[in-house]
């Protein structure tokens, strides 16, 4: 950390309604945080003894938010893809052979995937979370984390697609104190840059007694409830079968929609019940690539935008998305409700960028903080490389591009710097805490010896993708 003058022959702030352009711009790094914002001149002549970064060749914008993503599963990535009845047949088989290591090590890759894409919050929801935690302390990328809660035994596997999931309170309870105990241990932790959520897996994946308890201490304390929420069929039929309601009026009637809830997914929700949530305050988190991939479908991210809610976007999982680039979120979530609504005006560029950044902050509380460029926010920023051909021309005028260009056909590789906290993390497209290709390696052979453990048990899911091999079309 230290003094840095950022400058970009485009500055995009994020604030007032829009990505708030500063042409020609600049960005006064002092410490941790942002001092001034303005003029690239007037600042260069204040301020001409700063360190330099970027040029009038450059975009410099706020980082981006992954309000949504699990980065211990990567070592599964494209394992459970072309299938139905995903989480059962296709991760499960794999997931019980999971050891700490390869959590730590796909977790590793899944930080360093995003932040090569511009990520620089990750909004992590794993368990075991601890050697997660880890790698966000050495990476030096900023997370709001959430250790997953819930009464699930091993051997989901086994279960008969439809069989009701046998809970032990007993379970959910040890993973309740767990994640109470890192709370209290790493809350601020990272010079600030670890903050923290409840995270209930789902209505369908705890007991009464212990979600109105996880309720309490969000309401009491203030915690925000990090929930997957009618993430599909198969949660609707838990639900139905175990208490003969959908997980929307579940909940409403357990007292849990309010301004705490951040709602993932609502794959299955109806217009109704997506009103309901936004109405009473509950955040959105939209992650159209995985729920694209696992389920055929768009969840209702418009309709809950149009009832007055407020909506970031995640990446979820490799073995689901099978990519956790934010700019690839962004493009898929704008073009997916085009088609969904026919409507080609529908989910504009620039709203995918806001909901990349600044509201993707508002969803996890932290707006005040990080997501856009202005004085006194922390130094969480990106500078793109505006000559790579992926973004070849930009305009300022008589219309901007620029946002279209990033949303549509950036891929990732044009972020050339990355700023955490005011420290550069990634500099010139080169990791600066960690060695990128041994990471690399290491989670390679990991993941094949996974694979080896696990292959008994893959074979026997006889999901789409095992049916695919035996045809020879894999």
């Amino acid at each position: 950390m230290g003094e840095y003058l950022v400058e970009g022959k485009f500055v995009l702030t994020m604030s007032g309604a829009g990505i708030g352009v500063i042409e020609n711009g600049a960005v006064i790094v002092s410490g941790q945080e942002i001092s001034q914002v303005g003029n690239a001149e007037e600042l260069k002549e204040k301020h001409a003894e700063l360190p330099h970064l970027g040029g009038p060749e450059k975009i410099v914008m706020p980082g981006l938010i992954d309000a949504h993503i699990h980065t211990g599963i990567a070592l599964l990535r494209g394992t459970a893809q072309d299938t139905w009845n995903w989480m059962q047949q296709g991760i499960a088989p794999f997931k019980k052979h999971m050891q700490p290591g390869d959590v730590r090590l796909g977790s590793m890759v899944n930080i360093i995937e995003g932040i090569k894409s511009g990520t620089t919050t990750f909004a992590d929801y794993d368990y075991p979370l601890d050697e997660i935690i880890n790698n966000y302390l050495e990476i030096g990328s900023r997370a709001c984390l959430a250790s997953t809660i819930n009464e699930l035994s091993p051997g989901m596997d086994k279960l008969k697609i439809g069989e009701l999931y046998p809970l032990d309170e007993d379970l959910g309870r040890e993973r309740l104190e767990k994640a109470l105990e890192l709370m209290e241990k790493w809350e601020k932790g990272g010079e600030g840059r670890l903050t923290f959520l409840l995270g209930p897996q789902g209505p369908d994946m705890l007991g009464e007694k212990l979600l109105e308890e996880i309720k309490d201490l969000s309401q009491g304390y203030g915690y925000k409830m990090h929930m997957h929420v009618a993430q599909g069929d198969r949660e609707i039929d838990q639900m139905e079968k175990r208490y003969g309601l959908r997980s929307v009026p579940f909940l409403e009637k357990m007292g849990l929609i309010d301004e705490n809830l951040i709602a993932v997914h609502l794959t299955e929700a109806t217009e109704e019940e997506t009103c309901l949530l936004a109405e009473k305050g509950a955040k959105m988190v939209h992650c159209p690539g995985s729920i694209g991939i696992i389920d055929g479908l768009v969840p209702p991210v418009l309709e809950f935008l149009e009832a007055g809610g407020s909506a970031g976007l995640g990446s979820d999982q490799a073995p689901g998305n099978n990519c956790n680039n934010m700019f690839n979120e962004m493009k898929m979530a704008c073009i997916l409700n085009k088609v969904k609504k026919a409507d080609p005006t529908v989910m504009p560029a620039w709203k995918a960028l806001r909901m990349a950044t600044i509201e993707a902050a508002g969803v996890l509380g932290m707006e005040d903080t990080i997501g856009s460029l202005e004085e006194g926010k922390k130094a969480d920023l990106l500078i793109i490389d505006i000559n790579q051909p992926t973004l070849v021309p930009i305009l300022g005028s008589p219309i901007r591009n620029i946002a279209p260009n990033l949303v549509y056909s950036a891929r990732g590789h044009e972020v050339e710097t990355v700023m955490v906290n005011g420290e550069l993390i990634m500099e010139n497209r080169k990791m600066k805490r960690v060695d990128e290709e041994k990471i690399c390696r290491e989670a390679s052979a990991a993941g094949v010896e996974l694979a080896k453990r696990a292959e008994g048990d893959i074979l026997s899911s006889a999901n789409e993708m095992v049916q695919l091999m035996e045809k020879g079309y894999l």
